[in-house]
């Protein structure tokens, strides 16, 4: 039934928001690798470093070194901001049928499933085709984690749906306003968002003329972490912005 509604094994899921949390360890921490593999739920750092290195190409070391958030450091320490593309959208009104998740936004997958599953279960969507048919997955990030503590943040997944569509419990709704949003696309691992904000708010946003607008950030995943390796998952992170005229 599992596997039905979401298109992959349950251990599958496990192991996949696993090493994702892993990833954003390795990539935003100082914490040791056997402490990482501990925290994985593995029993051995060799253990952790095989399977961690078959979904991410590189054994955590190494990605640690040398990931796409070595490269946007990279830039945030140079100032630079051409370093990456950002285009610039205006979006209409957005009706979100999501599910609120509060503390780390690396554990924000656990209430991804819970939505994408209500939607497999109602049918909306055929199995393992949930980011398909024009589908938007959508996540919107309330606080700012350099001022929160990590308990405390606020977040919500879920799906983009029309106006006349009934949100039942325990989805509930929120509208992300239409305006102007600058847009980075970010290609890897979820893990490595993190260091596309820094360079995104305090290089890029500073150097270009424009001011934040009083709205919250929202990413939409562009393919499924089920069918893609993570270096090829696509983010694209949604600033609100007042466009400097």
């Amino acid at each position: 039934v599992y596997h039905g509604l979401y298109g992959e094994t349950l251990a599958a899921t496990v192991k996949r928001l696993r090493l994702h949390r892993a990833g954003a360890y390795l990539a935003n921490s100082e914490m040791p690798i056997d402490e990482i593999a501990v925290k994985s739920g593995y029993t051995s750092a060799q253990a952790f470093t095989r399977a961690f290195t078959q979904a991410y190409t590189l054994p955590p070391a190494e990605y640690r070194r040398n990931g796409t958030h070595a490269k946007f450091q990279e830039s945030i320490a140079m100032a630079n901001a051409t370093s990456y593309p950002v285009s610039f959208k205006t979006i209409p009104n957005l009706r979100l049928a999501g599910l609120d998740h509060r503390g780390d936004y690396m554990l924000i997958g656990k209430a991804f499933e819970t939505v994408f599953g209500w939607f497999g279960a109602q049918g909306y969507f055929n199995p393992g085709g949930l980011f398909g048919n024009g589908a938007q997955a959508i996540g919107i990030y309330f606080d700012d984690p350099n001022a929160i503590d990590a308990d405390d943040l606020r977040s919500k997944a879920g799906m983009v749906v029309p106006g006349n569509f009934k949100i039942e419990a325990p989805l509930t709704e929120a509208i992300i306003p239409g305006g102007d949003y600058a847009v980075l696309r970010h290609k890897g691992p979820y893990a490595e968002l993190r260091s596309a904000y820094q360079w995104f708010y305090g290089t890029w946003l500073v150097q270009s003329g424009h001011e934040a607008a009083d709205a919250p950030v929202f990413e939409e995943y562009i393919n499924n972490p089920r069918e893609v390796a993570p270096q090829d998952l696509i983010t694209d992170i949604h600033l609100p912005i007042r466009l400097e005229k």
